[in-house]
C-alpha cells in the first residue's frame, strides 16, 4: 500500500472517531449544533488526530483511550479555524472549498459554534477516563488534559493568536523572534498537543515526551512555514482557500521576513531534524516518518 492510500485510510480512521462525539441536531440547541457539524465535516487533513494516534502506536499504545483525545484535538483545530475565518479575525469567506461557518450562519452563530466546539473538546476528552482502570493510567489521562488545556490555551494557541492580531493592528516591526513565538504558539502548540498526548497515554517516560515536543515544534513551524510559501505560490482552487490573503492582510509570515528560498530551505531543515529525533527510538514507526516527510512537499 502506498503512502498516499494508507494517508487516505488513517484520515477515514480519524474521520470515523470524530464523528461518534459529535452532536445531534436537535432541540433549541439545534441550530448551533449544525453550525458546528458543518465546520467539522468541511473535511481537511485530520493531521493532528493522525500525528496523535501514530505517537501512541510509536511508544506501543493499545487501546481506545487515545481516541477521545483525538476527537477532542481535532474539535480544537476546527474551532480556532471557525473564528480565525470571522470578519473580525481574517475575514475568509471560503475555506476546504466551501463557505466558512459565519458566511453559512451569521457572526454570532459562528462564534457561538467555536465556542461549542471548545467546550464540547474538554467534554469528549475526560470521557477517556471511563475507558481506563488503575492509577496509572488514570494519571495518564490526566496528565494528556492538562496537556490538551495547556497547548490551546493563553499560553499556547490563544497567546500566539494574541501576538499574531496584534501584530496586524499594531504594525508592529517584522522581527524573527515574534514570527517564531506566533508560530510556536498559533500552530505548534497543538502540534505538541497531539504528539506528546500520544505518547504520555502510552506511558511514555519523561525523557521521551520532552523529545517528542521538541519534534513537534519543528514539524508544527515547519508546516505553518509551508502554509506561508502556499498562500503565495498556490491557487484558490488547489488550496480551498483564498490565496493571497496574508498579503491583503498585511499580515507577518516568514515568507514575507525572509523570502520563498529561504523559507522552503528552513522546511527541509526543521523538518530533517525532527526525522531524527524520532529515529532516535528503539521502535519505529514507518508512517509516522512518511508523513512529516510530506510535509516538506505538500500542495495543498
Amino acid at each position: 500500500m502506498s503512502f498516499n492510500e494508507k494517508l487516505s485510510q488513517k484520515v477515514s480512521e480519524a474521520e470515523a472517531v470524530l464523528t461518534q462525539y459529535l452532536p445531534e441536531e436537535t432541540g433549541y440547541q439545534k441550530t448551533v449544533c449544525e453550525a458546528i457539524n458543518y465546520s467539522v465535516t468541511a473535511g481537511g487533513k485530520r493531521l493532528r488526530p493522525i500525528l496523535m494516534k501514530e505517537c501512541f502506536l510509536l511508544f506501543g499504545g493499545e487501546g481506545a483511550v487515545i481516541e477521545p483525545f483525538m476527537a477532542a484535538l481535532e474539535m480544537i483545530h476546527n474551532y480556532s479555524l471557525v473564528h480565525d475565518d470571522l470578519p473580525a479575525m481574517d475575514n475568509d469567506e471560503y475555506r476546504r472549498g466551501r463557505k466558512t461557518t459565519w458566511n453559512v450562519y451569521g457572526d454570532g452563530m459562528a462564534v457561538l459554534a467555536g465556542d461549542g466546539l471548545l467546550n464540547l473538546a474538554f467534554e469528549t476528552a475526560m470521557k477517556a477516563f471511563d475507558m481506563v482502570t488503575g492509577l496509572e493510567e488514570y494519571k495518564a489521562v490526566a496528565g494528556a488534559l492538562r496537556i490538551l488545556g495547556e497547548k490551546a490555551g493563553i499560553y499556547g494557541m490563544i497567546g500566539g493568536q494574541t501576538a499574531d492580531v496584534e501584530a496586524e493592528q499594531d504594525g508592529a516591526q517584522l522581527t524573527e523572534e515574534l514570527l517564531l513565538f506566533i508560530h510556536e504558539n498559533k500552530t505548534a502548540a497543538l502540534i505538541k498537543a497531539a504528539m506528546m498526548i500520544g505518547a504520555v497515554l502510552a506511558g511514555a517516560g519523561e525523557e521521551a515526551v520532552s523529545a517528542m515536543e521538541k519534534a513537534a515544534y519543528n514539524i508544527g513551524i515547519a508546516f505553518q512555514i509551508q502554509d506561508d510559501i502556499l498562500d503565495v505560490t498556490s491557487t484558490t482552487e488547489v488550496l480551498g482557500k483564498p490565496v493571497g490573503s496574508d498579503a491583503k492582510n498585511n499580515k507577518l509570515t516568514y515568507v514575507s521576513l525572509n523570502g520563498l528560498d529561504a523559507s522552503k530551505a528552513q522546511v527541509e531543515k526543521l523538518s530533517g531534524e525532527a526525522l531524527q529525533i524520532l529515529a532516535s527510538f528503539e521502535k519505529q514507526n514507518e508512517f509516522l516518518n512518511e508523513l512529516v516527510t510530506s510535509l516538506i512537499t505538500r500542495v495543498c
